[in-house]
């Protein structure tokens, strides 16, 4: 059965991007970032809602451009979940997207411009009480610190971020949340330590430019799973060479086996041998792929025999434990009289843990979503 997190998260204060609450002990919000052109309005539209789809809390898009901002109008317009402009360099790009209704604004006030450009920045954030986040990555570090450190290091990379927190702590700007992101997982790791003792906002995890499926999401929650395991991090991106759908599903994975944040089915399954009574790692596979819309925090255990089964089974929401012919089913870690044919599991097992999974929503209602959670965090 699931339980409650040991995690003691680190304070920090809340800002909201559109709806959703960040930091202050608000849930972990999970995010990803499109990768079609902006101006593609049709495709990036597309991407997002599939993005939402598997749960995503906010998105970012790149606007490099004014033509990209109005396409961002166009966007905006057509989706529900709250948006992140990223933007770089150019001050009226952050001025035309507050106009359009823009969730949270991406920036480095130190890179936008003089004194009276960041300034012009700010005041429209605060008045359309717009965050920011300040994100600081160890591959565009500045030309003075890589000449004062000789190469990117923790110190650095706060160095970096405190720059951008001094303008707008200079200008009485307090609804901002940070990133310190590098590719390496212990200088991210240093960087966040160092800078969650710093300041009190928000912050914003990633190992940026993780690499590829499976190697950037073991890095990432290696990473990751440091960062939070220490209770630091209010909301986190995953950044994979991959399809922006996985960055969703690796993040929720990784809040999931922390027991941070949970959201679906939790699988406990054995990696099979030549003890299992039936097809492990495909009766996994095919429930993994038909239930992926239940969004109900539950455990549920698929082994193959009769050694790790029943103790495995003893502790889920619903259990299986391989037998001959016949495998031995659990109802909340009570064995039941019903047995499986071996045969014949997947079908049988879907209707079950949908069932228990509408069960566990009407007698007990189950936030899955930040949305179902902002009233009792305002």
């Amino acid at each position: 059965m699931q339980h409650e997190s040991p995690i003691v998260r680190r304070k920090s204060t809340r800002i909201y991007v559109g709806n959703v609450p960040i930091g202050d002990g608000a849930p972990i919000a999970v995010q990803s970032m499109t990768n079609t052109r902006t101006t593609d309005v049709a495709a990036t539209v597309a991407q997002i809602k599939s993005l939402e789809n598997v749960g995503a809390d906010i998105v970012r898009v790149s606007v490099p451009t004014m033509d990209a901002a109005e396409a961002f109008k166009q966007i905006k317009q057509q989706v529900s979940v709250p948006l992140v402009a990223d933007i770089h360099f150019d001050y009226r790009i952050a001025l035309q997207v507050a106009e359009y209704g823009v969730d949270c604004l991406r920036i480095n006030p130190g890179n936008i411009g003089n004194e009276s450009r960041i300034r012009s920045v700010v005041d429209c954030a605060r008045d359309k009480n717009i965050p920011i986040r300040i994100g600081v990555n160890g591959g565009s570090l500045e030309k003075d610190l890589q000449m004062k450190y000789g190469e990117p290091t923790p110190e650095a990379l706060v160095e970096s971020a405190m720059r951008h927190v001094d303008i707008l702590d200079r200008l009485n700007f307090d609804q901002f949340k940070v990133s310190v992101k590098a590719s390496d997982v212990f200088l991210a790791v240093g960087s966040y330590r160092l800078l969650a003792q710093k300041i009190d906002q928000p912050l914003h995890l990633g190992i940026t430019e993780a690499g590829g499926a499976r190697a950037g999401a073991v890095k990432s929650s290696v990473g990751l799973g440091m960062l939070l395991a220490e209770g630091i991090g209010d909301t986190l991106r995953i950044s994979l060479a991959a399809n922006p759908v996985e960055e969703i599903k690796v993040g929720f994975d990784i809040l999931k086996s922390l027991r941070i944040r949970s959201r679906g089915i939790n699988f406990i399954a054995c990696p099979s041998c030549s003890r299992q009574e039936f097809d492990v790692i495909s009766t996994v596979n095919a429930l993994e792929e038909r239930l992926e819309d239940v969004l109900t925090p539950m455990d549920v255990s698929i082994i193959g025999c009769v050694v790790n089964g029943p103790g495995e089974a003893e502790v889920s929401h619903l259990g299986l434990a391989g037998s001959h012919k016949k495998s031995a089913f659990y109802d909340d870690g009570k064995r039941q009289k019903e047995r499986f044919d071996n045969d014949d599991l997947v079908d049988k097992l879907e209707a079950k843990i949908r069932a228990k999974a509408a069960m566990m929503d009407s007698s007990n209602r189950i936030d899955v979503r930040i949305d179902d959670e902002i009233n009792s965090t305002k």
